[in-house]
């Protein structure tokens, strides 16, 4: 028995290195991440007579291992988290005019500006950013243009007893290049019904669309996007405050948001950047009892990169998550420290 199974492990480990042989080109990489931050949240946000300081040493859950696959005009990629977290997961079939994606990946409606690393990693996606996230999809791409159909985004709420869905998401995203400048725009729809217990349904529709510049002259650049849309939390965008429709089935208060993202950042050579960023939301709801819920957050950072690979971000920054949409003061969260990473 004991010769039987050391030569089926034996036949395992030669088909497993064989793989790459047969399947094309792998190449494989890696990021380790580490935070470490100091963090004090005021009284209203502790929900106490008392602001609270706590300290964040640990491994990012955004650390990752994957791998990108090249066979003639197929190609893959898979990439997981900390906790067995699959990011990615997909298929790419170029066709000559175009590429056909199947699996998980960023979808179209994701814009990545900024730099923050506090948050693991945040980038101020979800104050003033655009970010809906890694999701199943089959998309179409041409030159600068990208057609996907998303897994939709579907959830029991306003009292409903069930939902039902008939389309996926659908998220489209085109970009160019105008000198120095590269200009992108995005957006998306997503819907479902919802159903209480007699069988009746209402709509709740939600929808995303933005524009996104970013801008390099020498050593500086500046970037940032704009966007609006309409039950925002409900679409699936990754943002901080009540962005979601309220009421209930029969009386839908929709919400209407708008957002801005602006950074700057100079590069003062290979291995010291400069960067600060400013990120703004506001929900402003169709019930006329609650107020616009509004939050903003900034930071400033150095990039230092002592070795190819090596990053070393020192970071100070501030979120300010003003009132709630009923009016009660939510306080402000501050922070300093470093994200630690080296890529292999």
């Amino acid at each position: 028995m004991k010769k039987l199974l050391i030569a089926v492990f034996a036949a395992f480990m030669v088909v497993a290195f064989a793989i790459p042989a047969i399947a094309g080109t792998w190449n494989f990489y890696g990021s380790a991440r580490m935070q470490t931050w100091s963090t004090k949240l005021s009284e209203e946000q502790t929900g106490t007579s008392y602001d609270d300081r706590d300290t964040t040493w640990d491994l990012q859950g955004n650390s990752r291992i994957g791998a990108n696959v090249k066979a003639g005009d197929i190609s893959g990629r898979f990439e997981y988290g900390t906790g067995i977290n699959l990011r990615l997961l997909y298929g790419v079939w170029n066709f000559g005019s175009g590429s056909l994606l199947v699996g998980q990946t960023y979808t179209p409606v994701n814009f990545f500006y900024s730099n923050q690393v506090y948050g693991s990693d945040a980038n101020m996606l979800n104050v003033g950013g655009v970010y809906g996230g890694r999701n199943p999809a089959i998309q179409v791409s041409v030159q600068g243009f990208k057609l996907a159909l998303v897994k939709p985004k579907v959830e029991t709420v306003l009292g409903a007893a069930d939902t039902d869905t008939t389309i996926p998401k659908i998220e489209a995203s085109y970009s160019f290049k105008a000198g120095p400048a590269a200009i992108a725009l995005c957006g998306g729809y997503n819907t479902f019904k919802l159903v209480d217990g007699t069988d009746h349904e209402e709509s709740l529709d939600s929808y995303v669309l933005a524009l996104g510049l970013s801008f390099a002259v020498g050593p500086g650049y500046v970037k940032g996007d704009v966007f609006t849309g309409k039950n925002v939390g409900n679409y699936g965008l990754w943002i901080i405050g009540s962005h979601s429709a309220s009421g209930s089935m029969t009386d839908i208060q929709d919400v209407k948001t708008v957002g801005a993202l602006g950074v700057v950042g100079f590069k003062v050579n290979d291995m010291l950047t400069l960067e600060a960023g400013y990120g703004y939301t506001s929900a402003d709801s169709d019930d006329s009892s609650l107020e616009d819920d509004k939050t903003q957050a900034y930071y400033v950072q150095a990039v230092i990169s002592p070795a190819k690979g090596v990053y070393i971000i020192p970071e100070i920054g501030k979120y300010d998550y003003k009132d709630t949409n009923k009016g009660v003061d939510e306080g402000t969260e501050t922070y300093f420290g470093a994200k630690w990473q080296i890529n292999f």
